[in-house]
């Protein structure tokens, strides 16, 4: 039926595609994460910098 060496492909390609999937799914969130926070503090800032202008 099958190879020793067939088998091993096999299993070495599930690990990759299992490593992979992970790692997509990690970075997406990482992504989306650093994006959010990013632009919560330009807002932030812009928000203060606004404040200080009115104030003066």
């Amino acid at each position: 039926m099958f190879e020793f060496s067939q088998y091993l492909g096999f299993l070495l390609f599930l690990t990759i595609l299992t490593i992979g999937f992970w790692l997509m799914f990690f970075l997406v969130g990482f992504v989306g994460y650093w994006v959010t926070g990013a632009s919560w503090e330009m807002i932030k800032e812009k928000r203060a910098k606004k404040k200080q202008e009115q104030s003066i």
